[in-house]
């Protein structure tokens, strides 16, 4: 089986102090990684073999980064990326690919060019100078940043819907219904309606992330106890 993945639910982000906080640029969707190329040094001299040039490896350029965006003038991104432009600051960039490795690097913003056509979406150039070498980590198992929830009705007959929460990375989800805290059998949908033998108890739904990394588990909170129909 392959293991190929479209770009979808990639991440940019970028940090103003180091990586201690990351903020998510909006609408993004074309990236383009840095892409390092080696200068190519000319050492030919006159007893060079078969009067063939010769050619040492120079210095590496990492070359620049850059991603397409839907423009919404005045969205954050948009302030956000007016804003380092007109400082002219270096930031800490970071790409999160589906599988929840990340390329970090160093850049400051080399263009910024918005496109306003007459009868298409408004979209945004943004690209990167990089500075230095881009370093990649490994995939990190999934972590619950805010909890999952349930949304609907507890009623009988009534579809209640799981939301998944946010988490640190991309991952899969599957879902596993309770009834007053216990397992309901065969209840492994984003959605679950509930029954006569449900009514006087509450539901949650426990929301399973899985990568790469590996695996990990929230609930959400309690709906109020299921209502007759």
């Amino acid at each position: 089986m392959s293991d190929a993945m479209i770009g979808y639910s990639t991440l940019f982000d970028i940090s103003q102090d180091n990586g201690a906080s990351w903020i998510t640029m909006g609408e993004v969707y074309d990236i383009t990684p840095p892409s390092d190329t080696v200068d190519q040094v000319d050492v030919t001299h006159m007893q060079s073999p078969n009067r063939r040039r010769e050619f040492i490896a120079g210095l590496s350029d990492p070359g620049s980064a850059a991603f397409e965006m839907n423009f919404v003038p005045g969205s954050p991104s948009d302030l956000k990326i007016q804003e380092i432009r007109g400082t002219g600051e270096q930031v800490l960039c970071r790409i999160t690919f589906p599988n929840a490795v990340t390329w970090q690097f160093s850049g400051q913003i080399e263009s910024y060019e918005p496109a306003i056509p007459t009868e298409d979406k408004l979209t945004a150039s943004v690209s990167f100078k990089v500075s230095g070498s881009t370093v990649a980590t490994p995939a990190a198992a999934p972590v619950n940043a805010v909890p999952p929830a349930v949304a609907g009705l507890a009623k009988v007959g009534q579809v209640l819907t799981a939301w998944e929460g946010q988490w640190s990375v991309a991952a899969t989800y599957t879902y596993q219904w309770k009834v007053d805290g216990t397992n309901k059998a065969g209840a492994t949908a984003k959605t679950y309606t509930p029954v006569v033998g449900d009514v006087g108890k509450p539901v949650t739904v426990e929301v399973t992330a899985t990568n790469a990394a590996g695996t990990a588990t929230a609930a959400s909170q309690p709906t109020a106890d299921v209502e007759a129909a």
